[in-house]
């Protein structure tokens, strides 16, 4: 579900339980979760999270705040390092660099990631999908500083194109994670076994996105 707080989208899953109280949980990732009781309506679960907008929009920003990489210099020059599949690499290595001013460097790197992301995410899909029958409804590489990927109601996927800096293994759970979302919306114990299922040591991903997400930007 989503709505429209403050000129800005809140989008947000409903996990239905048996608690009688509505609570609202955000991840590390930035994904937020109603738990509510069952038969809750759709208007009342609304109107909990616009009664609560300031909130979540202040947690989402401080996460995004959290993901800021510590002040540093990037090196837009041939020898500056930057992240590719978990690795890092000269920037000649990633682009072509010469007779190109600093803004120009950026902008040519910023297209080779989503390019690549772009790329990667259309090989890696295929096989995944085919596992779990599902196929989405489109797919898109996108810039976010909240979230890797997401799942919408009418089956449209997001990645983030900074998943290209991050390990194959990394993408692949991520990617997995989104496809999963096309049969359970929610994070409820039958979402995470799927994607146990094809995916056992996923919390180890979830802890390489936490601890070096950061460093995975530009």
């Amino acid at each position: 579900m989503k709505i429209d707080y403050d000129n800005q989208v809140i989008e947000f899953n409903v996990q239905y339980g048996n608690g009688k109280k509505i609570s609202i949980h955000i991840d590390s990732s930035g994904r937020i979760t109603l738990k509510v009781p069952k038969k809750t309506s759709e208007e009342t679960i609304k109107s909990v999270v616009e009664r609560n907008g300031k909130m979540i929009v202040e947690k989402l920003q401080s996460l995004e705040a959290a993901r800021e990489t510590p002040k540093m210099i990037r090196a837009y020059e041939d020898e500056g390092k930057f992240l590719y599949l978990g690795k890092y690499y000269s920037l000649h290595e990633l682009i072509e660099t010469a007779e190109l001013r600093e803004e120009q460097l950026q902008l040519k790197l910023k297209k080779f990631y989503f390019s690549s992301c772009k790329k990667l995410i259309g090989e890696r899909i295929t096989r995944y999908q085919t596992q779990l029958r599902v196929k989405p409804k489109s797919i898109e590489i996108v810039e976010s500083r909240t979230k890797w990927g997401s799942c919408s109601s009418d089956k449209k996927l997001t990645f983030n194109y900074r998943l290209a800096m991050a390990p194959v293994e990394v993408i692949d759970y991520v990617i997995i994670h989104e496809l999963c979302h096309l049969l359970h919306m929610n994070h409820d114990r039958s979402f995470w076994r799927r994607v146990g299922s094809l995916m056992p040591d996923y919390k180890e991903k979830e802890e390489y996105l936490a601890r070096y997400g950061r460093a995975m930007t530009l």
